[in-house]
C-alpha cells in the first residue's frame, strides 16, 4: 500500500485484475472481442478500465488512433481522463491533454497512440464520429448514451484486432444496451464482468455504508446492488412522513436563491432558498394553479410574486425552467436578478435531489405546504418502457430538481484509489 498525490492505494480486488489481464495473451479470456463491466457506483471499474484500455492498445498498435466516449466530453475528462493521466504518468508513460481538439496524446518507448474524446449526448451526437478509422474504442456510461451513437462508434472500429470496451451503472431491464449487449453477450462473444461495491477494496466500510444511505427502493438496487430493475412506487418514499421537513432555521442567512417551474395553464411553483452552515433551506414558496384559482396570471404578475417571495432580501441567483422563455426575458427586463435556465434532465436530476436529500445538503422547511403534498403524490409511471414520472403532482417537485442541478454543486467530484505497481 502507498499515497500517491495524497491518496490511498491498496491491491486489486480479483475481478479488477480481470480487467487488467483479459486481453493478455495468457489470458484464458483472450479471444473475446469485447468487454463489459457493470454493475454498483464506486466499485472501480472505470479507472482499473480506462488504464487498462490504454495499456492494451500499446501492446497491439502504435501510431494509431482510439475512442474515449461519455455521454459528454466534460463528464469523460473529469471522470475517466483526469484520473487516467497521472496513472499513466506513474507507469511511465507521457499523456499530453490536447483540450482544443479532445485528444489525449499517449507515449510510451518512442511510440504514440491517440485517444479522441467524444461526447454521446444525444441522436444528433453520431454525426461526431462518422468518418473516424479507430482501432479500439472504451465507452463509459455506455447506458446513458443513444443507440445511435454507440452503433456509429463501433462501425468505427474497423482495424484488425480492434475491440470494444463497455462500461455502465445499472438502469432499467428493458434498456437496449441491456437486452442488446448484456444479454446476448454470448454470441456477442464479449466477456461480462459485474462489479459489486466490495469490488473496490479501496472503497472503505464506512464509505460503502455511506453509499447505503444516500439510495432507497430501486435506485438502491440499481446503484449499490448492481441490479437491472425498473423504479415504481414514491419517487422519494423517504419524504412522506412529516418527520422528513424541519422548521425554517433562525437567525442569519448567509445567501439566497430562487428555483421557478413556471407554468400558465399548468402550476407554477417557485421555492425560495436559504443557506445556513452549508446547508441550503427551501424557506418559502409561491404556488399557483390557474385551474384552482380559475384565471391564469401573465408573466409580470408571476414577475411581482417572485417580489413578493423575495422581499428585502438580497437574491444571488434565479433558476428557470428552460422552457419558459418569456418569463426569463421578463426576469431579465426588469434587471433586478440574475437569472440562468435550469438544467432539465429529469432522471439525472431525481437522483441528484435525492441524493442532497439523503445527505442533509438541502432541507425542506414545513411551511411550504405544497411542496410537502407533491412529495407524498409524486410517483413512478407504472406503464413505461423507460425511467419516467407520471406527470401531476410535479411542479415543486420539478422547481426543487432545477435548484439542485443548477444552482448546489451537483458536480462534487467524488473519486476512489487504487493500486499499482511498477
Amino acid at each position: 500500500m502507498k499515497r500517491v498525490m495524497g491518496l490511498e492505494y491498496k491491491p486489486f480486488s480479483k475481478k479488477q485484475m480481470m480487467v487488467f489481464t483479459w486481453w493478455h495473451n495468457n489470458s484464458k479470456y483472450r479471444d473475446f472481442d469485447a468487454l463489459i463491466c457493470d454493475g454498483a457506483v464506486r466499485s472501480g471499474k472505470t479507472f482499473c478500465m480506462s488504464v487498462s484500455f490504454v495499456l492494451w492498445a500499446f501492446s497491439r498498435f502504435s501510431d494509431s488512433s482510439f475512442a474515449l466516449c461519455s455521454k459528454t466530453v466534460r463528464s469523460l475528462k473529469r471522470n475517466l481522463v483526469s484520473p487516467l493521466i497521472p496513472a499513466l504518468k506513474e507507469l511511465g508513460f507521457e499523456a499530453k491533454l490536447k483540450s482544443s481538439e479532445n485528444v489525449l496524446e499517449v507515449q510510451f518507448n518512442g511510440r504514440l497512440n491517440r485517444f479522441y474524446l467524444f461526447g454521446g449526448k444525444d441522436e444528433s451526437s453520431a454525426s461526431l464520429i462518422q468518418g473516424m478509422t479507430l482501432s479500439g474504442l472504451l465507452l463509459d456510461e455506455v447506458a446513458l448514451m443513444p443507440r445511435s451513437f454507440v452503433e456509429q462508434a463501433l462501425a468505427r472500429c474497423s482495424v484488425s484486432g480492434s475491440r470494444f470496451w463497455f462500461n455502465c451503472n445499472p438502469e432499467y431491464p428493458s434498456h437496449w444496451f441491456y437486452r442488446e449487449w448484456i444479454k446476448k453477450r454470448k454470441e456477442k462473444n464479449a466477456l461480462y464482468i459485474h462489479f459489486k461495491m466490495h469490488d473496490n477494496p479501496s472503497l472503505s466500510k464506512k464509505m460503502i455504508k455511506r453509499y447505503e444511505k444516500l439510495y432507497s427502493g430501486s435506485f438502491y438496487r440499481r446503484f449499490v446492488k448492481g441490479e437491472w430493475v425498473a423504479v415504481c412506487g414514491a419517487v422519494y418514499p423517504f419524504m412522506e412522513d412529516d418527520s422528513a421537513f424541519v422548521p425554517v432555521p433562525k437567525g442569519e442567512f448567509e445567501d439566497y436563491a430562487v428555483s421557478c417551474d413556471y407554468g400558465t395553464v399548468n402550476p407554477s411553483s417557485f421555492g425560495l432558498w436559504a443557506k445556513k452552515d452549508d446547508v441550503w433551506y427551501r424557506i418559502d414558496e409561491y404556488y399557483y394553479d390557474s385551474k384552482v384559482e380559475g384565471i391564469q396570471r401573465t408573466d409580470e404578475e408571476h414577475y411581482k410574486a417572485l417580489l413578493s417571495l423575495v422581499g428585502d432580501r438580497k437574491v444571488s441567483l434565479v433558476t428557470v425552467d428552460p422552457s419558459a422563455a418569456s418569463f426569463i426575458e421578463v426576469i431579465k427586463r426588469h434587471s433586478k436578478f440574475n437569472v440562468v435556465s435550469a438544467k432539465n434532465n429529469v432522471i439525472d436530476g431525481i437522483r441528484c435531489v435525492c441524493s442532497a436529500l439523503k445527505e442533509g445538503k438541502i432541507k425542506i422547511c414545513e411551511n411550504c405546504k405544497d411542496a410537502k403534498r407533491e412529495f407524498s403524490l409524486y410517483r413512478w409511471s407504472e406503464n413505461s418502457h423507460n425511467d419516467s414520472v407520471v406527470k401531476s403532482n410535479d411542479h415543486a417537485m420539478d422547481d426543487i430538481r432545477y435548484f439542485v442541478t443548477t444552482i448546489l454543486d451537483s458536480d462534487t467530484e467524488d473519486f476512489y484509489c487504487v493500486a499499482m505497481s511498477r
